[in-house]
This record gives structure tokens, sequence and C-alpha cells, in this order.
């Protein structure tokens, strides 16, 4: 008779399917290359099937391994929704909160925000992994987070949320630039204008191109930033344009450089939003962070 699996095991399972390599998959569990595929050998064992096929140099995992990791998933995330459930039953908005963040919101909205969260929710451990937007959406929906701020138009599949504020823009350009005459912009000043923008995976890089109908600028497709603080640099050299939001602004991302700030006109802002799995035992706690958030950021602003 077989025993059941401990979730360890299924939890080493799930590592070596997403990282299709034993020794990062190890790292991914923080144990040793040698415990991780003695756990998994035992696994097969008990279950009398083959879940990898192992060479010296590759692992190929079968199609019924895969197909238990997809369960071992399911059972996983349950699992950690029983213990958060309990959480969630017992203090509000205190314990462990894993939360993802964007990059272009985090660094310039955590920062004000952790205080007030602070000294609102003593008992509340956040922590914080930042990445790119579909990056974390696959870590929420497969349990590794329980909530993410990031940023909308973006396809977020059947996901609960709550929208914090909206996010504008303004043209950045070089004291030089003939666009710095401007005092306001819209899409027809643009049109046609090659920007700098963050490299393909932001959001903003598709948020910044769609924020003018039916015209508007282009991007240089010579240059790519991996960050915002990239842009500002390349742009206050005199070596192009970008579109900056409002909350980087907001926060002092240009205040040292030499750069002219033209107001966009009827650009179509980017929603700021905390977003969670609908199953979540921590939604009704994490629809009230969202509304705490909503005030502090609207108490900064005023």
């Amino acid at each position: 008779m077989s025993h059941l699996p401990s979730l360890r095991q299924l939890e080493f399972l799930v590592a070596l399917v997403e990282e299709q390599h034993f020794g990062r998959a190890a790292e991914k569990c923080n144990v040793s290359q040698s415990a991780l595929s003695t756990a998994l050998k035992e696994l097969e064992q008990n279950l009398g099937v083959h879940l990898a096929e192992r060479t010296k140099r590759s692992v190929t995992i079968t199609p019924l391994g895969n197909a238990l990791a997809d369960r071992a998933r399911r059972i996983l995330l349950d699992t950690r929704a029983f213990v958060d459930f309990a959480s969630a039953n017992s203090r509000f908005l205190a314990g462990d909160l894993k939360l993802g963040v964007i990059s272009t919101v985090g660094p310039y909205l955590l920062p004000g925000l952790m205080p007030h969260l602070r000294k609102k929710f003593p008992e509340l451990r956040l922590f914080i992994k930042e990445g790119m937007t579909s990056d974390l959406l696959l870590a929420l929906q497969n349990g590794y987070l329980d909530a993410v701020l990031l940023a909308l138009p973006f396809e977020i599949g059947d996901l609960a949320y709550e929208t914090l504020f909206e996010d504008g823009y303004k043209l950045a350009v070089g004291p030089d630039h003939p666009l710095a005459k401007l005092k306001h912009a819209d899409g027809a000043d643009l049109e046609g204008t090659r920007m700098m923008l963050l490299e393909k995976g932001h959001c903003l890089q598709q948020h910044a191109l769609s924020a003018f109908t039916p015209i508007g600028p282009v991007q240089d497709s010579s240059f790519e930033a991996t960050s915002l603080s990239t842009l500002v640099g390349m742009v206050a050299e005199g070596l192009g344009t970008t579109l900056l939001p409002d909350i980087a602004i907001k926060a002092g991302l240009t205040d040292k450089y030499d750069l002219h700030l033209v107001d966009v006109d009827k650009a179509l802002p980017r929603k700021i939003t905390l977003t969670w799995r609908k199953s979540s035992p921590r939604g009704e706690e994490l629809k009230q962070l969202g509304e705490f958030i909503k005030q502090i950021y609207k108490g900064q602003e005023t």
C-alpha cells in the first residue's frame, strides 16, 4: 500500500518541473541537491511511477510527472489557503503577507507608504518581491504571493482587484529639445516622435505607447532601458524623449536632472491596482488594505 506523499515532496516536484534542473530546484527549495533528488526518488518508489528521466547533464519530466505536478501545485495552494484562513480568522492584517510589486510602482510608492502601514498594522510583516507583471501574476496564481501591486490595462484573468489610483504621464525632454517650448502636448503634437522606453516585459512600455489614441509617439527601437532612472539620465543628456509616470516624478525621480516636463493632455492613464486570487481567504483583508493604500496616497497628493 502506498504511503501519502509529504507536502515537502510535492514542493520538490513542483520546483523541479518549474526549473527543469535539479540544482536550481534545490536552491529554490533551500535544500541540497542530493536531498531533493533522494526525496523525489522516494516519491517515485512510493507511487510506483517515473516522474523524471535523468541523465548526467539534463532532466526530462515525464508526461505523468507534469500531470502530477499540476495536481501537486493545487494541493500546495489549497494547503497555503488552509493556513491563511486560520490566520485571517485569528488576527486582521497580521502575520506574513507576501506582496509582489512592479518596478515602475514599488520604488515610488512603498517608501512613503511603509511607515503608515507599520503604524496602522504593527503585527503585519510584509515580504516584498519586485518583478515584471507577467512573472508576478504567475507567482500569484501559483500561490507564492498573496497579492500584487500592478498597473492596468493588463490581462489578469479571473483575479480580484482594487483600483488604488490613476497614474498619468508627463513628457520628459531636454531643455534644448524642440518640444521643450510646449506647455501642453497631445497625441497630435507627439505623432511620430521616437521615444526611448523600457525594454519589453515592462508593462509601462505598452502603456506609454497606448496612452494616446488614435495617434501618438512610437518607440525608438535602437534603445531599450532597464529602469526609469536610466531613461531619465539618457533624456537629460539630450539623447531623446520619454514619457514618465506621475508617481515617479512626484517621488523625486527627475529632481536632480535638468529636464523639461510637459503636461500631456488627454493621455490615457494607467490604473494602479492591488490584485489577489478570488479564492484567497484573505480577500476581505486585502480589499481593506487596498482602501488604506488609496487613502494614504490621496492624502500625500493633497
